[in-house]
């Protein structure tokens, strides 16, 4: 098990590196001044732009800019947004925000989802399971967009039952309705993602066989069923859980949420390589963490699964 977890943490630099320099080299390579951009209208003085350039070194060649922005991140230095306040700063203050966003809408897509699929593989071909496909698929071809803006004039505007945006400083329970509208796309791809797993499951060998043996089917769906189906939900749960920590730009967009996606979206559109680099490099950290804790948790799931080598 140590070896595995040293093999997969060494694996991990590379991709690090190579995420890090391709996004470094996108934000490079986008048109336009960022420098320039931060006047708006307003024509700065030459001497004003080129000490401008000189501190956040871009006067310097993509590659040095590159180099001196890895060094900064080895010594825990994310470097300064343009507007002058230091990049730490701001994933302290956003980070947090999307991850509580995050751990709301994985809960109910995992609650939920797999209740759903479990109750629909166990009686397929029932009302319950048709009701449930029908459902997911209206989930799934609706754009997260549309989810939204009906949440929000539903929930937000007319039944008033939560906040119809969020803002700085907001309750977490502000957070509850975002966290519903990102959960309704990934619910109903759990939901036939488990179903299809319990379907399988539930007509293996091993499963007649602790039938043969008489034990009740209270104790055959948790232990036998439901434990063995849960290996290809826990890995798009993590993928998921991933992507939602890389910010949801379009939901926090509409709920107005001070997360990640927000930020990262005005920093992309401001050119700040060194923001952006910095959430990317965050986000990647956390990504190879999760999988990494979720490869472990297989072995936990399924005992056939070892990493001795």
């Amino acid at each position: 098990m140590t070896g595995y977890i040293v093999r997969r943490l060494l694996q991990a630099i590379p991709v690090l590196l190579g995420t890090t320099f391709l996004i470094y080299f996108m934000v490079f390579a986008m048109p336009g001044d960022p420098i320039v951009a931060l006047f708006g209208d307003k024509t700065p003085p030459p001497q004003v732009i080129e000490a401008l350039r000189e501190k956040y070194h871009l006067d310097q060649p993509f590659i040095v800019q590159y180099f001196l922005f890895l060094g900064g991140i080895f010594r825990g230095d994310f470097g300064t947004s343009f507007s002058g306040e230091p990049v730490s700063e701001i994933l302290v203050r956003t980070f947090p925000v999307t991850l509580q966003l995050a751990v709301i809408a994985v809960f109910f897509e995992m609650v939920f989802g797999i209740a759903v699929g479990l109750i629909s593989g166990l009686r397929k071909g029932g009302i319950f399971d048709a009701s449930a496909l029908v459902v997911s698929l209206i989930l799934i071809s609706l754009p997260i967009f549309v989810i939204a803006f009906v949440c929000q004039w539903l929930f937000g505007i007319q039944l008033q039952w939560f906040r119809a945006t969020v803002g700085a400083g907001a309750p977490i329970q502000d957070l509850i309705l975002p966290a519903i509208v990102l959960a309704t796309i990934s619910f109903a791809q759990i939901v036939r993602l488990t179903r299809a797993s319990v379907i399988d499951t539930d007509g293996q060998d091993f499963v007649r066989t602790a039938a043969s043996k008489g034990l009740s089917r209270g104790r055959i769906v948790p232990v036998h069923i439901l434990r063995n189906s849960l290996i290809p939900v826990v890995t798009y749960l993590a993928v998921d859980f991933g992507v939602l920590m890389v910010g949801a730009t379009v939901t926090e967009g509409i709920f107005n949420v001070p997360g990640v996606g927000n930020t990262l979206y005005q920093a992309i559109i401001r050119g700040e390589g060194p923001t952006v680099v910095s959430f990317v490099t965050v986000m990647v950290l956390i990504y190879l963490v999760v999988n990494l804790l979720v490869d472990l948790l297989y072995a936990v799931l399924d005992p056939r699964i070892r990493y001795a080598k």
